[in-house]
């Protein structure tokens, strides 16, 4: 596949979701390299979506470490159970956050963060990185948002 998306403006959320997610499966199949693949997949979510800030955390001992991300500077370190991402990991499971400021404990690597979602990928039975995705409007993120970036995620579990 060419390094180049196509997602027409014109589309649903969902149909984007349906047009973009393939486009990622294509460019990364085949390539090893998980900081390259990483990297590649947060650049397509960030331009294909529209996203403010997309980005994973890494599961580094007992700290979540930032890796390949698309957006402003972002908090580096995370612990277990801490802000979104932490606890993303801890309960290894989705969080959709309507209001971050609403959310206990929020770490604000970003004033501009409104909303967020973030999603665990799995690898024997551990969770092995965070996928982060905020939007600097509230209420950003929803069930379309959360069934098609669980999709993604057993792609990139697959890399993994």
């Amino acid at each position: 596949m060419a390094e180049e998306l196509i997602i027409s403006n014109d589309l649903s959320k969902a149909e984007k979701y349906e047009s973009l997610i393939p486009q990622i499966e294509a460019l990364v199949t085949g390539e090893p390299d998980q900081t390259a693949n990483l990297a590649n997949i947060a650049s397509a979510l960030k331009y294909g979506m529209g996203f403010f800030w997309v980005g994973f955390y890494l599961v580094k001992g007992e700290e979540l470490v930032l890796g390949p991300f698309q957006g402003p500077i972002a908090c580096t370190r995370i612990r277990k159970g801490k802000g979104v991402c932490g606890t993303s990991w801890e309960k290894a499971q989705t969080i959709l956050v309507p209001n971050v400021d609403e959310f206990p404990g929020h770490i604000a690597c970003s004033s501009a963060s409104k909303s967020e979602i973030v999603l665990p990928a799995m690898k024997n039975g551990e969770v092995n990185l965070i996928l982060d995705v905020d939007s600097d409007q509230l209420n950003d993120f929803d069930e379309v948002d959360q069934v098609h970036l669980e999709k993604l995620m057993r792609i990139i579990e697959g890399l993994i």
